[in-house]
């Protein structure tokens, strides 16, 4: 009988730094756009980011005033909107869309096909969107959107579940993902318990840097967390962050 036992992994937590997040600019009709893209996505390939479980996609996106990145198609993603700033519209071939304010999120289920548009809706000032793709739990899903109005005093030091399928007031999502939002102020502190097998995604957006377990997240930059830990976050001032728990 062999004696040889299989390793258990430590939970491993790595930052990635602001200049280390792929950026580019580009036009678009009627402007342009700026991007932070921290997975393999269009003409960026990195082969070290291509995804992180189930988590496919993770763009943070900011477009000129009246700016409108056109109809294109997809399928077999899941898609989670979060407006960072000013106002997102969304539509797609069958004229649906609707209009997300800062801190509210959209999700959805691109399945069989869908082709789709994302919008500043406003002409007087930027707007910026954080968009994730998750990979499905199940192919060939009807297509379907929804989304949700979440006010700041709702997100202000707690992590607010935005999608997820164990809690009831956040949107649900054909895959094994939650997403959680969160402004949190000085001498506030959170935890989030992170389970064997699973792993998760912390994006500062704006506002002052973000300690995780004794490692510093800039703001723009992200942290990779793997394994079963106490997730335990604080800042000295105020940040606004996004955290995403997959299946790895």
């Amino acid at each position: 009988m062999s004696n040889h036992k299989t390793a258990i992994k430590k939970p491993q937590l790595i930052i990635r730094p602001p200049e280390s997040i792929y950026q580019i600019r580009g036009e678009i009709v009627n402007g342009t756009f700026q991007g932070r893209w921290h997975f393999s996505f269009g003409d960026n390939y990195d082969p070290d980011h291509m995804q992180f479980g189930t988590l496919r996609v993770f763009n943070d996106d900011t477009l000129s005033p009246g700016a409108v990145w056109p109809l294109h198609p997809h399928h077999d993603i899941e898609v989670v909107t979060y407006c960072a700033e000013g106002e997102f519209r969304h539509a797609d071939q069958r004229g649906q869309g609707g209009i997300l304010k800062k801190g509210w999120v959209q999700h959805t289920t691109v399945g069989r096909g869908m082709w789709h548009s994302e919008i500043n809706n406003r002409s007087d000032g930027l707007m910026r969107f954080i968009q994730m793709w998750f990979i499905p739990s199940e192919g060939n899903l009807t297509p379907s959107i929804e989304q949700k109005a979440v006010e700041k005093k709702e997100r202000t030091n707690r992590l607010t579940p935005l999608v997820s399928n164990a809690h009831q007031e956040a949107l649900p999502i054909h895959s094994d993902a939650l997403v959680y939002s969160c402004l949190l102020q000085g001498g506030h502190s959170l935890e989030h318990p992170l389970k064997a097998g699973r792993g998760a995604y912390v994006y500062v957006l704006e506002g002052s840097a973000v300690e995780a377990n004794g490692n510093v997240i800039p703001v723009l930059g992200a942290a990779q967390v793997r394994g079963a830990m106490d997730i335990h976050l604080s800042t000295k001032s105020e940040a606004e962050l996004l955290l995403v728990d997959v299946a790895i």
